[in-house]
């Protein structure tokens, strides 16, 4: 359940549907990710209703040799925010909520719950701490939780602004709205999500999750390092409706289309889902890509990373789900939605360079910038660089050339001159020049 980023900051121009997916590029593409254990999961591409193009890489269960597959489920994190929203707009459909209740109707120990309505726990204009940021979250995801434990912990963390004046991303909101809906039900949510949604859509791979079974087909997520690690797994009663959701590529474009063709809630409560503040809608943000925008969400669960998008100009759906990366998933993104829209893509190179290591020590040292208010350390070991941006991990640089390195996971890359001592950060179109202290 990590934090939404929006992306594809592009140049605006026209944009068209492709005669036809270019599917031997893509495959080129992703045989490259595979190839070098840079990605494993599955990509599917709708355009019309018609899957145009899917494919599946790297492994579901190391252990026992079992390959991802399009009828692999993977835990899709936050993307299951979309069907919370879906559901408690459904609950205003039939009468059961109103997006002006408070939530001192249900859960008056939470700390401004006179204040606090079934619409600020949507758009994340709550104020709620979110618990997944707890110093301890680690400590504790892995056990199952009740309801009660789960909102005293909720109401422990406090609050960080009065309702209403600022958007901040919360999955502590969302795991109440899953509550609600139990309670104005007086039914499971893993219940109302067939009733409501799965059932009537023919969705038969996605429901409310467990401890994952490869003998139902479920992925385990792995930290793709040699060899692969297994990650732990959070205890779907955590995430619960924020994020404990499981599913398939296919059944996943299926909803997201039929959404966007009212096959499920209304015009009027869709076009109120899509409504963005602070670029976040109801469950949903925007996705800008070239002129056009498509709504979706990310998602982000031990491992696991999912992103499922709908750009209703082109009448295309996107989805992407992995149980392992070492790449920028957005560069996975944008070459899909470029072929999708005719235009041509460039193949990862993950060939790396060999630089003297007395030209690696040139570029150690402490950068700063006008533009940015961090600082970045660049340290040299045993032949290879690594950066350190204040506040966060290191990370290693792969050498593409003499003097320039990136790190494929978070599509960075880092171009040194030592002569004018400056580094220049390019990431997601973004270029900063840093110099040395």
């Amino acid at each position: 359940m990590k934090k939404i980023s929006s992306f594809f900051g592009l140049i605006a121009c026209s944009v068209l549907l492709s005669q036809g997916f270019n599917k031997t590029k893509m495959d080129e593409f992703m045989n490259v990710l595979d190839e070098n254990q840079k990605m494993m999961g599955t990509i599917a591409v709708a355009q019309d209703s018609k899957i145009v193009y899917s494919k599946s890489i790297g492994f579901a269960d190391v252990e026992n040799k079992i390959k991802n597959s399009l009828e692999t489920k993977f835990r899709i994190g936050s993307v299951s925010k979309i069907f919370s929203a879906v559901l408690v707009m459904k609950a205003v459909e039939e009468g059961k909520l109103k997006l002006d209740d408070k939530l001192s109707k249900f859960y008056p120990e939470i700390k401004n719950s006179e204040k606090i309505t079934i619409e600020n726990l949507l758009n994340h204009r709550s104020g709620i701490y979110n618990i997944t940021d707890l110093p301890d979250y680690l400590s504790w995801n892995q056990k199952a939780m009740t309801k009660q434990e789960m909102v005293a912990k909720i109401k422990s963390s406090g609050t960080d602004f009065e309702p209403g004046t600022k958007f901040s991303y919360s999955n502590s909101g969302y795991i109440l709205l899953g509550y609600i809906l139990e309670k104005v039900y007086k039914k499971s949510y893993a219940e109302l999500l067939e009733q409501k949604i799965t059932k009537p859509l023919g969705l038969k791979n996605t429901y409310y999750g467990g401890k994952i079974n490869p003998q139902k087909m479920e992925a385990f997520s792995y930290t793709l390092e040699t060899p692969l690690i297994k990650s732990e797994e959070t205890d779907l009663s955590i995430p619960a409706a924020a994020g404990a959701m499981v599913s398939t590529s296919a059944d996943l474009l299926k909803f997201i289309q039929d959404l966007f063709n009212y096959k499920i809630i209304s015009e009027k409560s869709l076009s109120q889902m899509i409504t963005m503040t602070d670029n976040y809608g109801f469950g949903i943000f925007r996705v800008p890509f070239y002129n056009t925008s498509g709504f979706g969400h990310n998602g982000g669960i031990d491992a696991f990373t999912s992103a499922l998008y709908y750009f209703p100009e082109l009448k295309t759906g996107y989805v992407m789900l992995s149980n392992g990366t070492a790449f920028d998933n957005n560069q996975i993104t944008i070459a899909a939605m470029s072929l999708a829209t005719g235009k041509n893509i460039e193949i990862p190179n993950f060939t790396a360079a060999n630089v003297d290591p007395a030209t690696l020590q040139k570029y150690a040292g402490t950068y700063s910038s006008t533009q940015l208010p961090i600082k970045i350390e660049v340290r040299e070991k045993d032949g290879q660089i690594f950066a350190q941006a204040t506040g966060q991990g290191e990370f290693p640089l792969q050498a593409k050339s003499e003097n320039t390195f990136t790190f494929d996971t978070a599509g960075i890359q880092l171009d040194f001159d030592s002569d004018k001592k400056t580094m220049k950060l390019l990431q997601g179109g973004m270029e900063i020049l840093f110099t040395k202290e």
